[in-house]
């Protein structure tokens, strides 16, 4: 029963938040253009981010956990919707990618980009820290944490793709010990899926680096050295790989990849 409360506490925040930031007057300026050219809003962002929180931090099996919870999805979350909102802007537009981000900054100029990924690592590393644990642990669960924050980003790409590949990975989390952590994120996720397959929202930075932070923080939380090392050593290559490959081509040219990815589209 443990599991069921965050369960439909998570997905009702994310349902709430969603419908409240829809009606606000200013909503408008949440409006984006999507890759088919579909007007869509990036309201699903900060409510997938609270509800995955709210859930996460519920379903947590310790204060201390519910903390690392709280810091890990809140704060990637801001920052996430910081970027989304100044990141649209033509000056903050020409940066792309960490490079990109760093060379702006030998400029003299800070990009709400390096804030966002400056933003998700001190999160990433105050909720490992959270945790507990020997140093060498700590800064490993901190790069698990933003490489899941930074690799569901990258996925967010198409409709729907990042919250079922977050609830495909997220799944087999949601057993055992701290296993209402990534339940509570996996339901306000599946709360909003139909939303994002249907073109009506985006996750955007905000909902994305959230949601893949607490799952990040999720295999943190049941891992030692050695999983937390093979977890990390696979974000970075996947990170290493994006910068290459294009992961929508390689999805496209895969028949069954294709076919999940398309799952459930209008």
């Amino acid at each position: 029963m443990a599991l069921l409360r965050p369960t439909g506490i998570g997905a009702l925040v994310a349902r709430g938040v969603l419908t409240w930031i829809r009606r606000d007057p200013r909503a408008a300026a949440l409006e984006r253009t999507n890759f088919r050219g579909n007007t869509v809003t990036l309201a699903g962002g900060p409510a997938l981010a609270a509800g995955a929180t709210v859930g996460a931090a519920l379903g947590a099996g310790s204060a201390r956990v519910a903390a690392a919870a709280v810091t890990a999805g809140a704060v990637s979350g801001a920052v996430g919707f910081y970027d989304d909102l100044v990141g649209n802007r033509p000056e903050q537009k020409a940066a792309k990618g960490f490079a990109g981000h760093l060379g702006a900054l030998r400029e003299g100029h800070v990009t709400s980009g390096l804030v966002k990924i400056a933003g998700v690592g001190a999160a990433a590393l105050a909720a490992s820290a959270l945790l507990g644990g020997r140093k060498r642990d700590v800064l490993l669960g901190a790069g698990v944490i933003a490489g899941t924050a930074n690799l569901i980003n990258l996925l967010d790409l198409r409709p729907g793709r990042a919250l079922k590949a977050g609830i495909i990975a997220g799944t087999p989390l949601s057993t055992g010990p701290n296993g209402g952590l990534a339940t509570g994120a996996l339901a306000a996720g599946a709360a909003l899926l139909p939303d994002d397959l249907g073109e009506e929202i985006m996750l955007g930075d905000a909902g994305a680096n959230a949601f893949g932070a607490l799952l990040g923080l999720a295999l943190t939380a049941r891992t030692g050295t050695a999983g937390r090392a093979i977890a990390l050593t696979a974000l970075a290559g996947l990170t290493a790989a994006s910068e290459k490959v294009s992961f929508t081509k390689v999805i496209h040219d895969t028949p069954w990849l294709r076919r999940l990815d398309e799952l459930g589209r209008s």
